[in-house]
């Protein structure tokens, strides 16, 4: 396996800090944040992330973008875009980017549940992923649907439904982690075998969770909240050695949003933590 960090999870670093740090910590690549975010005083992975491109004028970055990333001795994971499946001129310029990048990969999200009725929202999007795939077996490219809560597409088998049938070889599925710990887990080994050709990519964080509030009723209620890879609740060691089992080689990808430790230190222990769960 291939180890490489989601550059929403380094909000403090600029791309050039980001190369420059990832590299000489050992990483095998890069996963980089393309989207047109709001400004923040302060660093945020959502808002104000300085290793983050910008969708608007993609076009301009790339030199850049491939001269860094190459230049620190860095792959390309796959570019973590958030241009959802209906915005398909945001699909096509993503798509035409990682192409020119030589990329390989990238992300296209999924409605959210809350925007509609959930089937009609499943049907639209299998026609949207229907026209991404044709735009990017042109290119040479994978357009991957990741597995996220409060989209169509939590669980394996939800994803599945939504890919089946489609060239393997220009769409496929990110299987996170920590996403599926706050909604769509399912036996690893069974979703690894059941997304079979489609499982292209993986993603690896951690959640916990923790009693939010108690009524007067004693009815507690709960929420999920990041977690380090070793403090959350799913067992990274046993995920791992699931994906080694299956025959899975290709990218691992932390995008760790705990906060718990400074970032640097961060992204060092978790890649010594995940090489040594593979010793």
């Amino acid at each position: 396996m291939k180890f490489s960090v989601f550059t929403a999870s380094t909000p403090d670093w600029t791309p050039e800090q980001a190369v420059a740090k990832l590299a000489e910590q050992g990483w095998d690549g890069i996963e980089w944040r393309v989207t047109d975010q709001a400004d923040a005083d302060v660093p945020g992975f959502w808002a104000g992330n300085r290793a983050t491109w910008p969708l608007t004028g993609l076009e301009d970055h790339l030199a850049d973008i491939d001269r860094l990333t190459r230049g620190a001795g860095l792959d390309y994971s796959g570019i973590g875009g958030y241009a959802r499946s209906f915005e398909h001129a945001d699909v096509a310029r993503l798509i035409a980017a990682t192409a020119a990048l030589g990329a390989g990969r990238v992300r296209v999200t999924m409605p959210l549940l809350k925007t509609g009725d959930y089937r009609d929202l499943f049907a639209a999007a299998r026609k949207d992923l229907e026209w991404a795939t044709a735009e990017a077996a042109a290119r040479g490219v994978t357009v991957l649907v990741e597995l996220h809560h409060e989209t169509i597409a939590s669980s394996a088998s939800a994803a599945l439904r939504l890919v089946d049938g489609l060239d393997p070889a220009a769409v496929g599925v990110i299987h996170d982690l920590g996403n599926l710990v706050i909604e769509g887990h399912e036996d690893h080994r069974a979703a690894f075998q059941l997304l079979g050709p489609y499982l292209q990519h993986v993603h690896v964080k951690n959640v916990a969770w923790a009693p939010q509030a108690t009524a007067a009723d004693g009815t507690v209620t709960w929420r999920a909240d990041w977690a380090t890879l070793r403090a959350g609740q799913a067992d990274v060691g046993a995920y791992l050695a699931a994906l080694r089992e299956h025959g899975y080689d290709g990218w691992v990808t932390l995008e760790d949003f705990s906060t718990a430790l400074p970032l640097e230190e961060r992204t060092r222990d978790n890649l010594a933590y995940l090489r040594s769960l593979l010793a």
